[in-house]
């Protein structure tokens, strides 16, 4: 199960309890903003962190001032006690609260602290929750909880006391997690024939970690396994002067870092996944619900109402017709722009949800949904590669067509729109192994021109 939704956000303002970043700069928020601590204060507050329990004085004193082996006096158990005081108002300033709600003094026989931050609140604990959590789990599961640990690290762990000794062993242990989660993510991707995904996540650790020479040689591996891919599927060139290339590749959809994407919907945009009534859980909608938004099905949908803010609706549904799922409806053909990253999302209504919840389309609602959909690229893709998969091949079928027949409509349809602008240089269509023995390449090569 993944943590309670929500729990790795910052507070808002309403929310008084603190949160503590460290897997890079260090960020300390409470009440919905940051909060900044002077240098020995901050120390003092990531030594609790690191500890789990409460740690005595003489202890703070020591490990925070660097100062192994001294005898701890009075006048330095009072400089800890400031700097606890700081923390203290720091996360409390006056007015806003009781102070004393992050850090406990305990009092038995000899003054000890203890952080009270809880543990869903400090992204290094965190991390380590979900890499625990994946090793149980299998596939789909185990790369969400691993993509979500790994994108908690924003730089190097504690850098603001990494040349302290009390930090090093909980230092050298994160990096040495997160290459295990990295490889373990890497592995699973392969295994679900993911690889420019494994590439991405292989990637982004050696920039971390330039030396790593078992890492190194598995970003050479999937390289040469990924031009073993692409090189045996088709290359076309369309446009005035042949300035752009379709390529029909191989894979996963969603592994396309490079591109911008393209995923087929509905005529109301539903996204409602829940027992596959409305949206199967195996279709392209929600995956990218998956893949690209991490699973918040609440941030698609406001990106979506962005999106159509200004576009008219074609009708409006009542609930008493149409029982689950959106009620408002968009004309065929209808483009939401969306931006999970630094990529662009483009979602192409292409079918007509029925009351039934079934989704239906014709080629003809694919040939105006395609016009519609290159005028957005060519407006919103910037020259980027663009990836699609074989749209109408999908859960929302277009049963009279095969896969050729859908693929040499696409095709066609965006060499025609090439010829007198440039969409984008290179449109990739990715097809699922399953189609693979359904297409006819051969054929296809006489396609264009």
């Amino acid at each position: 199960m993944l943590p309670e939704k929500g729990s790795d956000r910052f507070p808002t303002a309403s929310d008084p309890l603190p949160s503590l970043n460290a897997l890079g700069p260090i960020r300390l928020t409470a009440r919905g903003s940051d909060r900044s601590l002077p240098p020995k204060a901050l120390v003092v507050l990531l030594r609790l962190a690191t500890a789990g329990e409460a740690v005595p004085v003489e202890q703070l004193y020591v490990d925070a001032w660097n100062a192994p082996g001294h005898v701890v006096r009075r006048e330095e158990r009072t400089a800890v006690q400031k700097r606890v005081l700081e923390i203290r108002r720091a996360i409390d300033p006056p007015g806003t609260g009781p102070a004393g709600s992050l850090v406990e003094q305990l009092s038995e026989g000899r003054t000890a602290y203890r952080l009270l931050v809880p543990a869903h609140r400090i992204d290094f604990v965190q991390f380590r929750h979900l890499v625990e959590q994946a090793a149980r789990e299998d596939g789909v599961i185990a790369i969400e909880l691993l993509r979500k640990a790994l994108s908690l690290w924003r730089g190097r762990p504690f850098a603001a006391v990494e040349q302290l000794p009390f930090a090093r062993p909980l230092i050298d242990d994160l990096w040495a997690m997160r290459r295990t989660a990295t490889l373990e993510l890497i592995e699973i991707y392969r295994q679900m024939g993911r690889p420019g995904e494994a590439l991405a996540a292989a990637e982004a650790l050696a920039a971390d970690r330039p030396g790593d020479a078992v890492l190194l040689g598995l970003i050479t591996e999937i390289r040469a396994a990924l031009r073993r891919q692409r090189r045996g599927l088709l290359r076309l060139t369309v446009g005035d002067r042949a300035t752009s290339t379709v390529v029909l590749s191989a894979g996963d959809l969603f592994a396309e870092r490079d591109a911008h994407l393209v995923v087929g919907f509905t005529d109301t945009f539903d996204t409602d996944t829940t027992d596959d009534r409305v949206i199967n859980g195996a279709s392209m909608q929600a995956r990218a619900a998956r893949e690209l938004f991490a699973g918040d099905r609440g941030a698609l949908d406001r990106q979506l109402r962005a999106a159509l803010r200004d576009v008219r609706p074609a009708s409006r549904e009542t609930r008493a017709v149409k029982r689950r799922g959106k009620l408002v409806r968009y004309p065929l053909g209808t483009v939401a722009v969306l931006r999970p990253d630094d990529r662009c999302l483009f979602a192409v209504a292409y079918s007509r949800m029925g009351n039934d919840l079934v989704a239906r389309s014709t080629p003809a609602d694919l040939a105006v949904s395609l016009d519609s959909l290159w005028e957005a690229i060519r407006l919103h893709g910037q020259l980027r590669p663009v990836a699609v998969p074989l749209i109408g091949g999908g859960l929302s079928r277009i049963d009279e067509s095969s896969p050729d027949d859908l693929l040499r409509l696409v095709i066609k349809s965006f060499e025609r729109r090439s010829r007198s602008t440039r969409i984008c240089p290179e449109l990739r269509i990715v097809l699922r192994s399953e189609d693979l023995a359904r297409v006819d390449f051969r054929a296809l090569r006489t396609v264009t021109g």
